[in-house]
């Protein structure tokens, strides 16, 4: 019987069956715990090899990056200009306002948007003041620096 069966076309067959019908295991990096591999249990294999785990999902992991994506950019903006204005209103905090040409105007911030700023001063008229042409700002109570 094994003569009228060709020994080529079976070995040809058994290569591309035996690649055909490999899988892909990859094995379970835990980056916290590196012994957990090696305490299976019995009849479990000690490298993992032949089991298959679920991965969780991007949700569970809590943005943990084992595959070395990079980190996605920074949101454009942070709130933190806002946060600055609003406690520095709600406290009616004396400013100090240093324009680009170092003009200084002092006074108290009534209300901000996205583009100006109106600062309420004391025996003198209210100001609106264009952000762009802001230098910096400071608390007059701490003085220049």
């Amino acid at each position: 019987m094994k003569d009228t069966i060709p020994a080529v076309p079976v070995e040809r067959h058994f290569e591309q069956e035996g690649f055909g019908n490999r899988k892909l295991i990859r094995p379970l990096m835990n980056h916290t715990n590196h012994s957990a591999i090696n305490h299976a249990g019995p009849g479990h294999s000690a490298t993992g090899i032949g089991e298959r785990r679920e991965r969780p999902d991007r949700a569970e992991r809590g943005g943990e990056r084992s595959n070395g994506a990079r980190k996605s950019a920074p949101p454009e903006q942070t709130n933190a200009e806002n946060f600055y204005f609003q406690k520095q209103m709600q406290s009616k905090t004396p400013m100090v306002i240093v324009m680009l040409d170092d003009e200084e105007v002092h006074g108290i911030i009534e209300w901000y948007d996205r583009s100006c700023i109106k600062v309420n001063r004391i025996g003198a008229p209210n100001l609106m003041i264009y952000k762009p042409s802001i230098k910096y700002m400071y608390k007059e109570a701490e003085g220049r620096k």
